[in-house]
């Protein structure tokens, strides 16, 4: 059977959280074994950021944040640690530079929380310059210090963090844009000893636990035809190879069959590439099999004399088939706006470039709001659902949840992800089994990608897009 979904985390804004800490006090809930708790995540994550022997400074406030940060410290087992009560700004940066001999691995960021409501004065703005210009990896807890968790914008001044580990929920300020270089890597550690979260909202964070026992297991009588059949149209001259990874990445999923109709001059280079995908010449009225069950149309079709007769067939797949169909890449903009005349599944999967081009707007201001981006798109489209590329991937649709992916990272920014992302999310939707949630197999595939491009990054800095195809799929859990 398919594992049932946890209930969301949702994003909230910094009163609902206070709320939410409110509640638990008045249920019984002790904030000294939360701050106990938050202790040791906080520790945990700091271990598996180093490594045995690796020094580890502490910059702990005043306040809970500082506890938080304090009590990390008892459960740093095989660290060189330090300890600096940050009380006196000014006196703290005038020996900052003495905590940095030896040269530590790690810095442990509890000045300041999401309490902090005012402009930093000129010491403490001092010290988080000094911070940052150290260079040192910096986890921050809860929130970077100096930063506004309800407006992403910084107090003056704030700690530019490797990694963030936000308690209880995500903080919207965090997932901002302008956040994003003081945030780093944001990661959610949900359950700190508050009870139930008593908000929900359309935008959630996804968590690994989200998929257990995701997929199905398969039954031991199934054969090709129970797993689907998907179509690819993909790849033109100059862009054969975008075809090739599409295909390969649909093979990731494991979907019981993949047929490529590429362009006929390319079907050699192509065909030559693949062994269990079958390779056609795409013609105008070529029968397409009565086993198909979805449709993925766009990578490397950018060759500017596509015919008229293969862009019309495209836009009536899309109006027209029963069956799942995404669209990617180019042929995003081949798409007619309203909604499809037949009930199927659409996805469209748009990097902010070509969400700007299909919205008729900027990149700029697709960023800007990229949840606003994601309600606008499917409405235009007919209420498509959207996996919005980029930092913090979107998936979502006009109505409904949207989930914010949390796995990946820059390393993803190479010629032929999105295409391998592609190719794995029409694998995967070709199965009837999972075209039953479209929505989640959609993060599932988004979150996939993203986790294997992390485990990769953290045993082979220099890793291809031939290495995640190897991978992908295979990650069963989270390590950051």
């Amino acid at each position: 059977m398919c594992g049932l979904k946890p209930m969301p985390v949702p994003v909230i804004s910094v009163g609902q959280m206070r709320e939410w800490e409110e509640a638990s006090w008045k249920a019984g809930r002790s904030e000294t074994e939360v701050i106990q708790q938050v202790g040791r995540i906080v520790a945990r994550r700091a271990l598996e950021l180093t490594r045995p022997g690796d020094t580890i400074l502490i910059l702990a406030g005043k306040g809970h944040n500082g506890d938080d940060a304090r009590l990390a410290q008892r459960h740093l087992a095989d660290r060189a640690v330090g300890l600096v009560e940050v009380t006196h700004p000014g006196v703290a940066a005038e020996g900052f530079n003495q905590h940095l001999t030896p040269r530590p691995q790690l810095l442990i960021d509890g000045l300041f929380g999401t309490g902090l409501n005012r402009p930093l004065s000129a010491d403490w703005v001092r010290l988080v310059e000094l911070i940052n210009q150290s260079r040192v990896p910096v986890l921050a807890v809860d929130t970077p210090s100096g930063l506004d968790a309800e407006t992403g914008e910084p107090f003056g001044a704030a700690v530019q963090a490797a990694v963030t580990l936000t308690l209880g929920a995500p903080k919207r300020g965090l997932l901002r844009k302008g956040a994003w270089r003081f945030v780093g890597r944001l990661e959610v550690a949900p359950e700190i000893g508050l009870v139930p979260c008593p908000f929900t909202g359309e935008l959630n964070w996804t968590l690994p636990e989200d998929f257990t026992g995701y997929p199905p297991d398969r039954p031991v009588d199934a054969h090709k035809g129970t797993f689907g059949h998907i179509v690819i149209l993909a790849g033109s001259v100059g862009f054969h190879g975008a075809a090739v990874l599409a295909a390969r990445g649909a093979l990731r999923a494991r979907p019981g069959l993949v047929t490529l109709l590429t362009q006929e001059g390319v079907y050699v280079p192509v065909a030559s590439q693949l062994q269990a995908v079958m390779v056609h010449p795409w013609r105008v009225a070529w029968p397409l099999p009565d086993s198909c069950t979805a449709f993925l149309i766009g990578p490397g079709l950018a060759d500017p004399n596509l015919s008229a007769e293969f862009k019309s067939e495209v836009r009536y797949l899309w109006e027209h088939s029963p069956l799942p169909v995404i669209v990617d890449a180019s042929a995003l903009d081949w798409l007619p706006a309203g909604k499809p005349m037949d009930g199927g599944v659409r996805v469209v999967t748009p990097h902010p470039g070509e969400a700007a081009r299909m919205l008729g707007t900027t990149t700029a201001r697709v960023q800007q709001d990229r949840f606003a981006a994601v309600s606008e798109l499917s409405r235009r489209y007919g209420g498509t659902w959207v996996v919005l590329k980029g930092h913090q991937t979107l998936v979502g649709r006009d109505t409904g949840e949207v989930a914010v992916n949390p796995s990946g990272n820059p390393h993803l920014a190479q010629g032929g992800s999105g295409d391998v992302l592609a190719g794995y999310l029409g694998g995967l939707l070709a199965q009837p089994a999972l075209q039953r949630d479209p929505f989640r197999a959609l993060c599932y595939g988004v979150w996939q990608h993203g986790a294997d491009a992390d485990r990769l990054s953290r045993v082979k800095p220099n890793w291809t897009i031939g290495d995640l195809l190897a991978d992908l799929g295979g990650a069963t859990n989270w390590a950051g």
